[in-house]
C-alpha cells in the first residue's frame, strides 16, 4: 500500500498510513473517541519557511486544503489570527465536518520525533498502564499493565484500584474527592505530566480486593510490547479441541515478527479456530493490518481483495488495493471470533470488515460495539519544525465495498455476541466473560445476546455477585500524546 502512495507523492513528507486512536478534544473524561490510518513515508525536501504560528497554520490549512477527505465540509473564512495554536485553527477549519460525525477529532498536529518513537517501537513514557474510570462508583481501575514498565514493576497490574494520588505520602487525595472538585481532568492532572523521572505516591486496592498499600512509581521511557510474553500469544485447549488466542495491543512494526511467529505456532499445531482479542486496540499502521489479513490467509488467493482505500476524486491516483498474500506462517481459518469493545478502532476495524465477506456466519464480534472509523489518515510533514499534519484522507472498504460503519461493526455481523471486561480476571483467562463468550461461538455454543442495542462500554470491574454492572471507560486527555492516541487510557 505504501510503495504507490511514495511513488506519487514524493514532493511531500508522507509518513505511514494509520488507522488509530484518536483520542482527545473532549474534555478528559473519556468523551475523546480512539482512531487513525497511515503509509509509509517518503523523504520530502526540508521546507525554507519558518516555524511562526502563522506559518505552522498556514501549513495545517494547505494540507487540509490539498488532502482533506470531505473538502465541501471545511470552515470558509476562519481567520487564523484569532487562534492561538495551530491546533485550534486546525478544530474550526474541520468543525463542520465533526457536526456530522465524519471527523471526531482524527486531524490534528502532532510531534514526528514522538509518534515515529512510538510507530517504531513502542517508545513511551509513564507508569506503563491503560486506565479504565467506572462514572458509577468512582473508581480507577488498572486494565491492563505492561511488561517491563514501572507499574508492573512495582506490582500494579490489571484489576488493581487506584484509590488515591499524591506526590507524597503526606498529600495523597482520593479518587473521589478529586472527581468532586475537579472532574476526571483532575484524576488525569494529578497524575502528573508523562515525562521520565515524574514520581507519584499511589495508594492501591490489589486485584484480589483484600490487600491496600502505598507504592511510590516513577514513570520512565519504556517500550510497548505489541503482544504480551504473558497472554499475548496462547493455545488454549477444551473438550478435545485446540483454540487459537492472540491479543495484539497496538499495530506498530515490532508487532510484525510477533505475529509472523503467532501465527507459525497455530499453523504448526494445526490450529484453525482462531480468538483475536482487540478490545483495547486503537489502530496503528494499515502495513501491519494488511499483514495480520495475510497472515489470515493461507486459503485466499491472489485475487481477492482484503481492504481498500479510497482518496477524494482530486486524489484518486493514489488508492489502494490489497488483494491477500499468503506467508509462509499463514493459516487457513475455520471460525474467527473478535474481541472488541469502544476502544477498537481503525486498523482492528479494518481487519475485523476485511474478513468478514470470507467468513460470514463463521466470525463474531464478542464484548462490546467497536468505535466507528471507516476513514483514515495521511502524515505531511513540516520537518523544521517538528510539526507532523494528520488529516483524514481516505476511506476503507472491503470486498463487499462495505466502508460506511460509523456506528460501529457489530451491526454489520449477524451473530455477535455481547459480554463483559471482567478487570478482575487476567487477559488471556478462559473464564474472562469476553474469551469464554468467544469460545463458546468457537466451540458451536451459544454466546449470548447480540451486541446491537446494548452500550459496549458495560463491563465488570470484579463485583461481587448480583452487584450491578456498570459503565467504565478508558480515561482520556484532552491533548493526548501520539502513544495515547492509539492506546487510549495510557498513562
Amino acid at each position: 500500500m505504501g510503495s504507490k502512495f511514495s511513488q506519487s507523492v514524493a514532493a511531500i513528507a508522507l509518513a505511514a498510513f494509520t488507522l488509530a486512536s484518536c483520542g482527545g478534544g473532549g474534555g478528559g473524561g473519556g468523551s475523546a473517541p480512539p482512531v487513525t490510518v497511515t503509509p509509509t513515508p517518503s523523504p520530502t525536501p526540508t521546507p525554507t519557511a519558518g516555524c511562526g504560528l502563522s506559518a505552522r497554520q498556514a501549513f495545517a490549512k494547505a494540507v487540509i486544503d490539498e488532502w482533506y477527505l470531505f473538502p465541501n465540509d471545511v470552515a470558509t473564512n476562519v481567520n487564523p489570527a484569532v487562534h492561538s495554536s495551530v491546533q485550534s485553527y486546525i478544530d474550526a477549519l474541520v468543525a463542520p465536518a465533526r457536526l456530522l460525525k465524519k471527523d471526531r477529532f482524527f486531524t490534528y498536529i502532532t510531534s514526528i520525533a514522538e509518534e515515529n518513537a512510538f510507530f517504531q517501537s513502542g517508545s513511551s513514557a509513564g507508569f506503563g498502564v491503560r486506565l479504565a474510570y467506572n462514572a458509577g462508583t468512582q473508581r480507577v481501575v488498572i486494565a491492563e499493565a505492561y511488561e517491563n514498565a514501572p507499574a508492573l514493576n512495582a506490582g500494579i497490574d490489571r484489576g488493581t484500584q487506584i484509590i488515591a494520588i499524591g506526590t507524597s505520602a503526606a498529600n495523597l487525595r482520593t479518587v473521589s474527592s478529586i472527581v468532586a472538585s475537579e472532574g476526571t481532568d483532575g484524576i488525569i492532572a494529578a497524575l502528573g505530566p508523562n515525562d521520565p523521572g515524574v514520581t507519584r505516591v499511589l495508594r492501591i486496592l490489589d486485584a484480589s480486593g483484600g490487600n491496600q498499600r502505598e507504592v511510590t512509581v516513577a514513570k520512565a521511557d519504556y517500550a510497548l510490547d505489541p503482544v504480551s510474553d504473558r497472554y499475548g500469544a496462547k493455545i488454549i485447549s477444551e473438550g478435545g479441541k485446540s483454540y487459537g488466542y492472540l491479543n495484539l495491543r497496538t499495530f506498530i512494526s515490532s508487532a510484525n515478527p510477533q505475529l509472523r511467529a503467532a501465527f507459525l505456532n497455530f499453523r504448526n499445531q494445526g490450529v484453525t479456530d482462531i480468538v483475536i482479542d482487540f478490545r483495547y486496540n486503537g489502530g496503528g499502521l494499515v502495513s501491519t493490518a494488511e499483514l495480520m489479513g495475510d497472515l489470515l490467509g493461507r486459503n485466499r488467493n491472489a485475487s481477492e481483495l482484503f481492504s481498500r482505500t479510497d482518496f477524494r476524486p482530486s486524489k484518486s491516483i493514489e488508492n489502494e488495493r490489497h488483494f491477500f498474500t499468503s506467508q509462509p506462517e499463514s493459516i487457513a481459518p475455520t471460525r474467527i471470533a473478535f474481541i472488541g469493545t469502544d476502544s477498537t478502532a481503525s486498523a482492528s476495524e479494518l481487519v475485523i470488515n476485511g474478513m468478514l465477506p470470507y467468513l460470514g456466519t463463521n466470525m463474531t464480534l464478542v464484548g462490546g460495539n467497536t468505535y466507528g472509523k471507516p476513514v483514515g489518515q495521511i502524515a505531511v510533514d513540516k520537518s523544521e519544525c517538528d510539526d507532523r499534519m494528520r488529516v483524514i484522507a481516505f476511506a476503507t472498504g472491503n470486498a463487499s465495498g462495505q466502508s460506511d460503519y460509523y456506528g460501529g461493526l457489530a451491526s454489520k455481523i449477524p451473530n455477535s455476541c455481547a459480554a463483559g471486561d471482567n478487570l478482575a480476571l487476567q487477559l488471556g483467562d478462559p473464564n474472562e466473560p469476553s474469551l469464554r463468550a468467544a469460545l463458546d461461538f468457537l466451540a458451536g455454543r451459544s454466546c449470548g445476546a447480540p451486541i446491537a442495542g446494548i452500550d459496549s462500554r458495560v463491563a465488570s470491574t470484579g463485583r461481587a455477585p448480583g452487584e450491578a454492572r456498570v459503565v467504565q471507560d478508558m480515561l482520556r486527555p484532552e491533548r493526548p500524546s501520539a502513544a495515547q492516541r492509539e492506546l487510549p487510557g495510557l498513562f
